[in-house]
């Protein structure tokens, strides 16, 4: 029977995305098969887990796609696991307005219980004030414990842990501080799994928890999964082929949203920007988010490759881009050290990195022309988490509504069949977007025939 524990924290910053990738190494050591999930729209931190458990992850997010569906998805990939891991976001309670999202929410939509990480370096018993305000704040959602991080000696442990004793709160250990284990980061969040070159670091990991975290006692603080869902998810057959981007520099796609298009035709067809030096075979053509900046001058070195997307873009295939893609798409890209690089050309505009951060949070679009994913007029929902701004001529494609404070503007551009912008959307949260995009593609191969 699968059981399913939730990995919250006090806040960002406690330490739970290096405790959960851990604690994944450790489980799986010990002959568990583990499914991890991440909480919210994060495509960085999933790369970890797949890293440590050597299964895909999964995004479970209640603003990107509806409730009755994140509970299907959750059950459907759940599959053989023993286990399934899921960590939090941000703080517990913490979301988008009115706690969309919150780790909280999802840990009562799936009705799994919770383990708090408290980062616990300069304080002593207020670490079990801190675990008792979290756990009356909502008796809604199941405590188990808690997990210390940063301790500073065998003192400071007992000193906490007596302290949690006295209010009846169970602790499941107490990592050491230690800086091995701090994760490198940088504009958009933690460096990828994938660019990691340091094998031990993982092993060094998984050591640290199996000597400080009561692991056997977490595993059965788990709670069994209750399969209870009523949405059925379908697939039809391979009806056109869809390029997607993936390399280290476009990587930023969710599993769940790309198999929402194969489940309605799509046969996807990875193929690499930086490597590659032409698209291949395609009716329709998707360019993720990533790191586009970190690899600019590549991109601009593989000319054939634009000039194999500008050649696509003319002949009218349907293309998408989010984010990074969306970047790629212009004619160029200013780098931090205020460099200018070539990109496709494909969107008359330019893409600048900026040393903060320009846009976070969640938003609600409508289209405000017809286009490969909608009609004018339809709505989607979409996150948006991008250092770089844009300046291009091209038409207008969304008119967005920030979730958090009301704030209405435009967005993205729109030239013929080829639409980007700085919104990452999840397609099994808005379906009608994948089937339009499969439709828009079919057109294309048809009128290729």
């Amino acid at each position: 029977m699968s059981r399913a524990l939730v990995i919250g924290a006090v806040s960002s910053g406690s330490g739970k995305t290096t405790l959960t990738i851990g604690l994944i190494a450790a489980l799986r050591a010990r002959g568990f098969k583990v499914q991890s999930y991440k909480v919210g729209p994060d495509y960085i931190d999933t790369g970890w887990h797949e890293l440590a458990s050597g299964r895909p992850a999964h995004n479970l997010d209640s603003w990107l796609v509806p409730k009755e569906k994140l509970r299907a998805i959750f059950e459907a990939t759940v599959g053989d696991a023993d286990v399934a891991l899921i960590e939090g976001v941000m703080g517990l309670y913490d979301g988008g307005r009115r706690g969309i999202s919150s780790t909280a929410e999802i840990a009562k939509l799936l009705d799994v219980p919770v383990v708090l990480v408290i980062d616990a370096k300069s304080i002593g018993a207020s670490a079990a004030a801190i675990a008792l305000g979290f756990r009356e704040y909502d008796r809604d959602v199941r405590l188990a414990g808690v997990i210390l991080n940063r301790i500073g000696s065998a003192t400071h442990r007992r000193m906490i842990e007596d302290a949690l004793e006295a209010l009846g709160i169970k602790s499941f250990g107490a990592l050491p501080r230690d800086p091995r284990f701090v994760l490198t980061e940088r504009h958009l969040g933690l460096v990828q799994a994938v660019e990691t070159t340091d094998g031990s670091f993982l092993d060094e990991l998984r050591t640290a928890v199996e000597e400080n975290i009561k692991i056997s006692a977490l595993a059965t603080a788990a709670a069994p999964i209750k399969f209870f869902s009523s949405v059925e998810i379908k697939r039809t057959e391979i009806q056109c082929r869809i390029g997607i981007a993936r390399d280290e520099a476009f990587s930023f796609y969710y599993p769940e949203s790309l198999k929402e298009l194969e489940r309605r035709g799509a046969e996807l067809i990875e193929f690499s920007p930086l490597h590659d030096e032409r698209l291949p075979s395609i009716d329709g053509l998707i360019l993720g988010g990533g790191y586009p900046e970190m690899h600019a001058t590549a991109l601009e070195r593989n000319e054939p490759m634009r000039e194999s997307i500008r050649r696509a873009a003319s002949e009218g295939l349907p293309i998408y881009a989010e984010c990074g893609g969306y970047m790629y798409l212009m004619r160029e890209l200013i780098g931090f050290d205020g460099r200018r690089y070539s990109m496709c050309g494909v969107l008359d505009g330019r893409a600048t990195m900026n040393e903060r951060l320009q846009t976070v949070g969640y938003v609600e679009a409508e289209l405000m022309s017809n286009c490969v994913i909608g009609r004018r007029g339809d709505r989607v929902r979409a996150h948006e988490f991008h250092f770089s701004s844009a300046e291009c001529g091209a038409k207008k494609i969304f008119r967005c509504t920030r979730l958090r404070t009301g704030k209405i503007y435009e967005a993205g551009a729109i030239d013929g069949n080829v639409i980007g912008s700085y919104l990452h959307l999840h397609f099994a949260g808005c379906p009608s977007a994948a089937e339009n995009f499969i439709r828009q593609a079919l057109l294309h191969r048809t009128c290729l025939l």
